[in-house]
């Protein structure tokens, strides 16, 4: 798998966000494909918001401490140990790591009033969105729609037609996400000559879809790979023939156990 990773130009890494297991694997993949890759390489990430690259610029250049760093880049909880490996693995080899992903705060915004409320952002925030923005009804909206499942019973009294409004409104504002990203990676392939990898939630890349069919839109000629990470109880009993269409590689990985739910004390 590595090998023909490193034949790539972009490579999609999908995970689960808090299976640890998975995200050594990662660092795993990283190391792998750098051995074998004779050209530049950089790294793209989900986890990183467009407004913070400047505070990813200067820690991986060397002006500012790791703690100022986190302090100006609001890394996600699992930071520390799950992202952290790959981020010091690209300082250490001098890659360029682009924080791709549109800031939460106009998401967040979309997600409210939907596309349309992108025309009143001011240019400053407006530039941290892809200028370009597709959210068709496609097979990417069929599995959203399904993922997202029944909201009607989230605790509000909304008629089916409000429900559905809601519910694009959200798939509004992944496509948001997605466009953004694409539009990160396929930057970064073009401008720096290199391999991009991104590690990214999974549904952004499974079957080629979301983020991974926005950034081969903007790169048609670039070679694509997507791994999809899928976290199993039981390594030896896993059907992965129905996953198979996931990505051009599936790899499972054993679930991490959960804590033990301690019961609430009796009253």
């Amino acid at each position: 798998m590595a090998a023909d990773l490193a034949k790539a130009d972009i490579v999609f890494l999908g995970e689960q966000h808090d299976d640890p297991r998975t995200h050594q694997l990662q660092a795993a993949v990283l190391e792998a494909v750098a051995r074998r890759h004779p050209g530049p390489i950089a790294l793209a990430l989900e986890m990183f918001e467009r407004d913070v690259q400047p505070a990813v610029d200067a820690y991986l250049g060397g002006t500012t401490t790791e703690t100022e760093f986190l302090a100006a880049s609001r890394p996600w909880p699992n930071y520390g140990t799950d992202y952290r490996p790959m981020i010091e693995f690209a300082k250490a080899n001098r890659w360029p790591v682009v924080a791709g992903n549109v800031p939460r705060r106009l998401a967040s915004v979309v997600a409210r009033r939907g596309l349309a409320a992108l025309d009143s952002l001011p240019a400053a925030d407006r530039a941290f969105v892809a200028q370009t923005l597709a959210c068709p009804r496609d097979a990417y909206w069929t599995r959203f729609k399904a993922t997202m499942g029944d909201m009607s019973g989230h605790g509000m009294q909304l008629s089916p037609d409000q429900v559905d409004q809601m519910v694009w409104r959200t798939y509004e504002a992944q496509c948001v996400k997605d466009e953004t990203m694409g539009e990160a990676v396929a930057a970064a392939h073009a401008q720096h000559g290199a391999m991009v990898i991104h590690p990214n939630g999974s549904f952004h890349s499974d079957y080629r879809l979301g983020t991974a069919e926005r950034a081969a839109r903007r790169a048609p000629g670039a070679r694509m790979r997507v791994v999809s990470f899928v976290p199993v109880a039981d390594l030896d009993r896993v059907d992965g023939k129905s996953r198979r269409k996931l990505g051009d590689y599936v790899v499972f990985t054993l679930e991490t156990p959960k804590p033990p739910t301690t019961p609430a004390p009796a009253r």
